[in-house]
């Protein structure tokens, strides 16, 4: 330094610099270090940087006014540092030499500015927007400039004239240019030319490292606190955020990782080899109309078999390390931010202690004590920057981690095999994409704390050893005694949380199957059994709760304790060791605060590590893992899953191209399965299969996509007028589209629910047909549909006339009056093709197949079709599905109010006492510590010290104590709360009217008993405790300030309002985003089920990728509204903990005014206190953000438990007697009804009488209100006008329950439950089991169900999924056989019946139920021409009501339809 800056400018002189009251630093440091630091800086930051824009390029920006005054004013510096260069070298040739400092300085500075100039222009041609390196570069110029900024003012100030005029005055210019550009870099440039997106305007965050230039207030904020926020306001996503960039990235390294393993063991997965996925081979395109796709059969099973048994233990593809490998490397950015904010955290607690010994000194220059107060204010404010920079890498990551797994598993699911699909349902797929991905995000957050616990740790028990000496390790001690005690509980408490998670997915299922079949239940009058079987479930898991509460209570005992626990072994063994070891506050302060950093690493370690082994071990990895593992290798039929029996056996068939086959046989015989098989849907056995060209399919329940009718007929392709038009003709549509309220635009709800069955089947099949495939396969498509439009369908599409002739067509049916005109038919037996050939060919056999047919060569079907209530609801075609409800600032203090009644008030008020004692007892201990180190400087400490560490001691096990008490006391008032919510919502729902489930989406109603009661039951009461908990902190620490420097009083005022500005503010945001975000989740759901359910005819139609498509778009959409939500977290971290750090910079500047009137203790305690301050207020303003979203759950939950009940079960006065109704007489008087207030009347003025006995058909066309005359003698729809008796007793003044119980239906569409088979017949268990068996056999279902292994006790699965249509039908009529009431209800029972099973359940109907009274919706009339009475309904009126002769005779509607039904000449 000597050299560079010559003898007459010494580098360092202490008196000049630290002893004395006015401060400064030598022109030499000045010159050298301050004037260089910057530009270092600059050199070493941009070689990376320079890659990196390299690299990214945005496109380039175009100059814009800000950007040409950044650059003149970089020239301008550039000139201005070379002016001094100049001057010196002219002083050199006047004679006066400077030292070499004067030339380097100038030169270096100078060259730097020419790098700031180039750099401003390269960002702006590389597209970026505000640039973080030069913002830092800036920065630490004006910072450095600062000292020779003084120093010069108070040269001249002491000098009579200034005697270097020329640096002088250039300084100042310099000084001025660079606060300037400081200024101007906080400015954001437009965004680059071409770009359409508008990414986070107010942070582009990875070119600001540190976020400095976060702009005070956020458009979006403004926004948002205006008024309510919508979609269109959010940013666009950050492109490499997207699941178009994000999941081929992980699907790649999870392919790279299963090949790897399949290359070490060949045979483990033969897929993995033979292509990444067969999937891809066969599917991707349809193969070109000449060759045949022959699948299958690279290695027969056998071999496999063989080789796999060689094989011990296959090592599996490890889904986590494919996920490491994606996202690891941007992860690490944010751990290497993590350490910085590690080693700053040690900078305050030493600041702490010089602070304490400045106060000691009494002739210390008062300006090292404002120099301490600012330097901890900067370290604190710099680890709040650094912190929140690694926050939001980790979200990121944790962001990018959530929607790859969610693409990964979706793009799995539409090519998963049946015999995976029957180990995973729907719903816990939806729920692996929902909770678990949502668990890899929130570990993302706490993984760093793997290494950065015990980094810390270390750190704090150095700095401790440092301190105190070797009684440290007896704290340590204490720490390592209360690690077990931790683990244990969150051992335990995991335990009890996956025993939870069974009981609420449990109950949940129950849930969903009960809503779906809430109809059926009300018929029977079943929900009281069901009700108790929930309430079971229910009372399970709060007992689970109840435990995890006990367990709560002691690990928030052992997290508050643990700190002081440790404090009080540390300090009572310190002053005990040795009689010289004084306590004072220096000793005392600065251990407590690295105490309370040593708390936060202490309690996470054993929860980050067992959350860790929990994501490891738990379900959705290995599920993800099987998950995304299985076999997609397709056309395998034969049987549904590898280890069922064939479905199918030596099948041998040939379709020629161009021609129609019928497959025709019972029941269950094979039909579905052989085009399941055609469809490559099922497990090959032997042998194979070709198809030649495209694929169309129509399965027998139609699958319709929650989107417009247009929509679902399209498919994705593109829409051409007069072939759509042609394709609604053919299909009967075009009068079902002037009923819909918009048309083909009308929105069709999720399952179609607003059209009817027929509806629903017509659009599949014009669906098929608008797809002109090659290859047309139909399930069945004519069961569901009317007779009429079966034969207008049949002569329009299928026929040989119809559109699809010269198709090669596949036709399902049970219609016998179409196989005339068919190529060939073949008739299925048991698995097996018992006979094959044309019509005329089979008759000739004379076998199973004439049989079959002369028994019904009378019949034909004739089939009605209700449209459904519904579709005169949707208000206007296009916004059905948005409804909005725009969350305005309501009153949340109604809601608080309702869930402290639900908790109790004297209980509430209880625990908030508890609270205040724990806060008070804290307090205590804290401030008899620091009376206890002023005992140093009175020299009165050997005395009493068990005095003083006895007393210590007992005030902070008080605290401990008191925390249980109060965190356990807090859970039981949860928990009842939660009884009571959850009970009054279940009882509401049961006796709620079936009109409300039928306008309500199911989703909505079982999202209250799912998300709804679970923030109840878990997240409001964690929440609770956790809000206030930081509140009565934040309190407490205001009052120790206040105490011992009472000045800090007039600081809290305005602190407090910025506070509360800032929390309103980010809450009112942050609780739209919320909205946003969950409006925007359930959809990625609901279209991820519907897929799932459809997949079959995905695949069939090739329409995978743009399914892909969807899905991801929907996820992209879901993360747009997180993202700014994680960016406002961030955004209100910086604001809040920045309120804190000016706590602790005015405790600190208050002590050091002050410190003549204060003793080191109080000093001490207060900035400790400060130092503490800020993670408090943090959490409060999320624990206020949070409660306030969470206490909405107990606002719907309410709300739902608050809706229009029906009639009561019982009226205890009216009760009928017991053997009501002994006749069976039922009468209408002018009976007039409406499905709901405001719609037109559906039956008008019918009168009928029914003698008890009667048989009564009830026929009519579409619409005519049949069965809606069935829901009135039940009471499913309440009279407009007029009444109905039966047997001289009013319904209408009975009870629910005594008349439904009185009447059997067998209604139209067969819901069965999951449960056991007896379950489903006879939930209250009232019939023995031979009374079981005989109505199972007198409903021709002994034989099925005796052949079952587990006899009465058959597992049915989710709505009775693994019996066919046909038996379910029959488990219906075995359920009406075992109550054998005086009134039979048929309902349209018949639809997806052949035509011998038929007529078993006809004839069984017309011997046991001889003497009842029996109504039937008729759709074959043949049924009913038996009857003693008809009933022809036409627009709710009566149209004609005689005997089926006369009426016949008449000539009248019902003539009009048997003679469509060749039943009349």
């Amino acid at each position: 330094m000597e050299r560079l800056c010559g003898p007459k400018l010494p580098f360092w002189v202490a008196n000049q610099t630290l002893h004395t009251d006015s401060p400064d630093l030598p022109e030499c440091f000045q010159l050298s270090v301050l004037s260089w630091l910057p530009c270092v800086y600059l050199w070493l930051a941009c070689p990376p940087y320079l890659f990196y824009l390299q690299r990214n390029n945005k496109g380039y920006i175009m100059m814009s006014i800000l950007n040409r005054v950044k650059t003149v004013f970089g020239l301008v510096l550039w000139i201005v540092c070379w002016t001094d260069l100049f001057g010196t070298f002219h002083e050199l040739q006047q004679g006066d030499s400077k030292p070499p400092i004067y030339f380097v300085t100038p030169l270096v500075v100078g060259m730097t500015m020419l790098l700031a100039l180039f750099l401003i222009q390269f960002e702006r041609l590389r597209g970026v927007q505000s640039s973080g390196i030069l913002f830092i570069f800036w920065f630490l110029s004006v910072l450095c400039a600062i000292v020779p900024f003084r120093s010069k003012i108070l040269q001249a100030k002491y000098q009579s004239e200034i005697s270097d005029k020329l640096r002088f005055t250039t300084f100042y210019f310099y000084f001025s240019l660079i606060v300037a550009e400081l200024i101007l870099t906080c400015f954001n440039e437009k965004p680059p030319l071409f770009s359409n997106i508008d990414t986070d305007p107010d942070l582009a965050l990875h070119e600001v490292p540190l976020m400095c230039c976060v702009p005070l207030c956020p458009s979006m904020a403004i926004k948002g606190y205006k008024n309510p926020l919508e979609a269109k306001d959010l940013w666009s996503l950050n492109k490499r955020d997207s699941s178009e960039v994000v999941v081929p990235k992980l699907l790649r390294e999870w392919e790279l990782c299963s090949l790897s393993v399949a290359y070490t063991c060949p045979y483990h997965n033969p897929t993995a080899i033979k292509g990444h996925s067969v999937y891809n081979a066969h599917f991707s395109k349809p193969p070109p109309a000449g060759e045949s796709n022959h699948v299958g059969g690279e290695s027969s099973p056998e071999e496999v078999e063989v080789l796999l048994s060689k094989q011990k233990d296959p090592k599996k593809p490890s889904f986590l390390r494919s996920l490491i490998k994606a996202f690891g490397p941007y992860f690490l950015i944010g751990s290497a931010f993590k350490l910085l904010q590690d080693l700053i955290t040690f900078v305050n607690p030493q600041l702490l202690k010089l602070l304490i010994s400045f106060t000691k000194q009494k002739g210390a220059p008062t300006w090292w004590g404002y120099a301490l107060a600012f330097l901890m204010f900067f370290a604190a404010f710099l680890q709040t920057l650094i912190l929140h920079q690694h926050f939001q890498y980790c979200f990121v990551t944790g962001m990018r981690l959530r929607t790859s797994i969610i693409g990964a598993i979706y793009r799995k699911s539409l090519i998963i095999t049946n015999a995976a699909k029957r180990t995973s349902t729907v719903g816990e797929i939806v729920n692996l994409m929902s909770v678990d991905a949502q668990r890899f995000m929130d570990l993302t957050t706490f993984l760093n704390m793997l290494w950065s616990a015990p980094l810390q740790i270390i750190l704090a028990l150095y700095f401790l050893w440092q301190n105190l000496g070797p009684s440290v390790l007896a704290g340590v001690a204490v720490m390592i005694l209360l690690i077990p005690l931790n683990a244990a509980i969150a051992v335990r408490t995991r335990a009890y949380q996956v025993e939870q998670m069974q009981y609420k997915d449990a109950r949940i299922k129950l849930m969903n199957e009960i809503l779906n079949g809430i109809k059926v239940l009300k018929l029977y009058a079943w929900e009281s059994s069901f009700k108790e079987k929930v309430l079971e479930i229910r009372q399970k898991e709060l007992n689970v709760l109840r435990k995890t509460a006990y367990l709560g209570a002691l690990s928030t005992m052992a997290w508050t304790s643990a700190p002081f626990l440790v404090a009080l072994t540390t300090f009572a063994v310190y002053v005990t060791v040795d009689k010289n070891n004084i306590l004072d506050a220096e000793k005392a302060f600065v251990s407590l605060s690295l105490f309370n950093i040593l708390r936060f690493p202490l309690n996470m370690l054993p929860q980050v590590i067992s959350s860790i082994v929990q994501v490891g071990s738990s379900p959705p990895l290995s599920f993800s893992y099987s998950f995304l593992s299985h076999s997609s290798q397709f056309f395998h039929p034969f049987t549904w899953a590898k280890q069922d029996p064939p479905a199918l056996h030596n099948i041998n068939l040939m379709v020629p191209q161009g021609s129609l086959l019928a497959v025709v046989g019972h029941v269950g015989c094979g039909k579905s399965s052989l085009v399941s098989a055609l469809l490559g849907e099922m497990e090959k056995m032997e042998g194979d299969i070709s198809i030649q060209g495209s694929v169309a399919y129509v399965p027998q329940q139609a699958w319709i996509q929650n989107a417009t009718l247009r929509d679902n007929i399209l498919f994705g392709k593109a829409y051409n007028e007069h072939k759509y038009r042609c394709c609604l003709d053919a299909c009967a549509l075009t009068q079902d589209l002037e009923v819909l309220p918009g048309g083909d635009l009308t929105e069709i709800g999720e399952k179609g629910i607003n059209l009817s069955g027929g509806q629903r089947q017509r659009v599949s099949l014009a669906r098929a047909l608008y797809n002109e495939a090659d290859v047309y396969l139909l399930d069945d498509p004519l069961s569901a549909v009317d007779a009429h439009v079966a034969k207008h369908i049949f002569d329009q599409v299928i026929g040989p006339e119809g559109a699809l002739q010269g198709k090669t067509r596949i036709l399902v049916t049970h219609g016998i009056s179409f196989l005339p005109q068919v190529d060939n038919i073949v008739v299925m037996v048991e698995g097996r093709v018992s006979e094959m050939g044309s019509y005329q060919e089979l008759l000739k056999q004379n076998g199973a197949f004439a049989e079959f047919l002369r028994n019904y060569s009378l019949e034909d079907i004739i089939e009605e079709d209700e449209i459904s209530i519904i579709s005169g609801d949707l208000e206007n075609p296009k916004s059905r599905s948005v409804r909005k409800r725009l969350c305005s600032e309501r009153k949340h203090s109604k809601v608080f109010w309702e869930y402290a009644k639900a908790v109790g008030p004297l209980l509430s008020l209880f625990i908030c006492f508890l609270y205040g004692c724990q806060s008070a007892a804290s307090i205590g201990a804290n401030v008899w510590l620091s009376q206890w180190t002023n005992d140093a400087a009175q020299n009165v400490t050997q005395e009493n010290v068990s005095m003083r560490v006895g007393v210590y001691a007992a005030l902070g096990m008080a605290q401990g104590l008191l925390v249980m008490v109060s965190s356990f006391t807090l859970a039981m008032g949860n928990i009842g709360a939660a009884r009571k919510l959850h009970y009054a919502l279940l009882d509401n729902k049961f006796h709620t009217p079936q009109s409300f489930f039928d306008t309500t989406p199911i989703g909505r109603v079982i999202n209250r008993f799912s998300k709804d009661i679970y923030v109840i039951d878990e997240a409001l009461p964690s929440t609770v405790l956790m809000f206030l908990g930081t509140f009565f902190s934040s309190l407490s620490t205001m009052i120790v300030i206040v105490a011992s420097t009472p000045i800090f009083a007039v600081v809290i005022a305005p602190l407090a309002f910025i506070y509360i500005f800032v929390q309103r503010f980010y809450v009112a945001t942050s609780r739209q985003l919320k909205r946003l975000e969950s409006v925007s989740r359930s959809p990625i759901y609901s279209h991820f089920s519907e897929t799932v359910t459809g997949s079959s005819v995905i695949r069939a139609y090739c329409r995978h990728d743009a399914f892909v498509l969807m899905s991801d778009m929907k996820v992209d959409e879901n993360q747009k509204s997180y993202y700014p939500g994680i960016v406002s977290n961030r955004w209100l971290g910086v604001r809040i903990e920045f309120i804190g750090n000016c706590i602790v910079l005015f405790a600190a500047l208050f002590a050091v005014i002050g410190k003549d009137k204060l003793n080191p203790g109080l000093v001490g305690l207060s900035v400790s206190y400060a130092l503490l301050v800020t993670m408090s207020l943090n959490w409060m303003v999320r624990m206020t953000s949070d409660l306030e979203s969470n206490i909405v759950a107990v606002e719907r939950v309410k709300e739902y438990s608050e809706t229009k009940t029906e009639a009561p079960w019982e009226v205890e006065d009216k009760k009928p007697s017991p053997d009501w109704p002994s006749e069976g007489n039922v009468e209408f008087s002018d009976y007039s009804v409406r499905y709901r207030e405001g719609l037109e009347l559906v039956l008008k003025n019918l009168t009928v009488s029914v003698k008890g006995g009667e048989k009564i058909g009830i026929v009519g066309r579409t619409g005519a209100g049949k069965s809606s005359m069935t829901l009135c003698l039940f009471r499913l729809l309440e009279a407009a006008g007029g009444e109905i008796t039966i047997d001289g007793v009013k319904i209408s003044e009975i009870g629910l329950h005594d008349l439904r119980s009185k009447l059997t239906i067998i209604p139209q569409e067969p819901v069965l439950f999951s449960g056991s088979l007896r379950m489903n017949l006879d939930p209250f268990e009232r019939y023995s089991d031979g009374e079981v068996w005989k109505a199972l056999e007198l409903s021709h279902l002994n034989k099925f169900v005796s052949n079952q292994p587990a006899k009465l006790e058959l597992e049915c699965s989710e709505g009775g999924e693994n019996l066919s249509v046909g038996q379910r039908q029959l488990v219906c009529l075995a359920r009406a056989l075992l109550r054998k009431t005086r009134i039979l209800i048929l309902d349209e029972a018949t639809a997806a019946i052949d035509l011998e099973t038929d007529d078993l359940i006809q004839s069984t109907i017309r011997t046991q139920f001889e003497d009842c009274t029996v109504f039937t919706i008729a759709h074959r009339l043949n049924t009913i021409m038996d009857y003693t009475r008809v009933l022809v309904l036409d627009k709710g009126q009566i149209a004609e009501f005689d005997t089926p002769t006369n009426l016949l005779f008449r000539r009248g509607i019902f003539y009009g339809m048997a003679k469509d039904a060749g039943l009349a000449q």
